[in-house]
């Protein structure tokens, strides 16, 4: 599973929160360590977000261009041989 963009920045902003709160350099360096990776992480992220958005806008675009490619068709194969003269008409 991957962490989606906003996962990635809510763990970015309680790491240094973290640091700050902590007495012992180990945990402070840690948290700031995770910060940076959390930040890395989430510009990977909103990338593959992006990406999946406009695959998912593409083959909408394409589904849709299929349906009325085949409208057509669907009007010719129908059993009532009146219902492309009743479109023309009202068109």
């Amino acid at each position: 599973m991957q962490p989606s963009a906003d996962l990635c920045r809510i763990q970015e902003a309680f790491h240094p929160r973290r640091a700050e709160s902590s007495p012992l350099g180990n945990v402070r360096s840690i948290a700031e360590k995770a910060a940076t990776a959390w930040r890395a992480e989430a510009l990977q992220a909103e990338s593959r977000e992006q990406r999946q958005a406009q695959v998912r806008l593409f083959r909408t675009r394409e589904l849709e261009m299929k349906r009325l490619s085949l409208e057509p068709l669907d009007r010719g194969l129908s059993e009532n041989p009146d219902r492309g003269c009743a479109d023309a008409v009202s068109a």
